[in-house]
């Protein structure tokens, strides 16, 4: 994940309106695709703002996607009750008031294939966004900071050496030093 980043107030804000607005419609749109009823505008509107508090107190750093994946399951299990109108009562009305385990089933697989599918893609979403932060960050930091001017290198020493002319004998000589040929 790289370094830790605080998400400030604008980004946070922008990140909960992202994730109340992605949950809330998914557990509507898996709501009545399980069987259930649309929800009415006033329960909708409710779970919006229930779920951009929750939002808001989480957003504050970058999440992984399980974490992304769990809240949104939470949500989405809230926003099921909210939506299906009677509370808590709900899950032991609704197998004998709407047509036994067969609907039941059927809401608990789309709410939660959706919620997986939704976690997945928010979350590569999340990963994108902070990378890109990450890599403003240092671009920003590279244009504000001037470059430190490059410590001068202290100058090489000097090494007196004695050249020796080589023996008379020894210039004409060819020297052949080195690895055996191969056979």
């Amino acid at each position: 994940m790289g370094t830790l980043m605080r998400a400030r107030l604008p980004l946070r804000l922008a990140r909960t309106a992202a994730f109340s607005a992605v949950c809330v419609t998914l557990a509507a749109f898996a709501h009545v695709l399980g069987g259930g009823a649309a929800p009415a505008p006033p329960a909708a509107a409710l779970g919006l703002a229930g779920v951009a508090l929750l939002g808001l107190a989480l957003c504050g750093r970058e999440r992984s996607a399980g974490t992304i994946t769990m809240m949104l399951l939470a949500a989405q299990l809230g926003l099921h009750e909210l939506f299906a109108g009677e509370g808590g009562a709900y899950v032991l009305v609704h197998a004998h008031a709407r047509g036994g385990l067969a609907v039941n089933a059927g809401m608990l697989l789309t709410h939660s294939t959706a919620t997986v599918i939704t976690g997945l893609w928010l979350s590569r979403g999340e990963a994108a966004l902070w990378s890109l932060l990450r890599r403003l960050g240092r671009r920003l930091l590279v244009l504000l900071v001037p470059a430190a001017v490059p410590a001068s290198r202290p100058a090489a020493p000097v090494v007196l050496t004695r050249v020796v002319p080589l023996q008379p004998g020894v210039r004409h000589s060819v020297a052949r030093r080195g690895p055996p040929l191969p056979a």
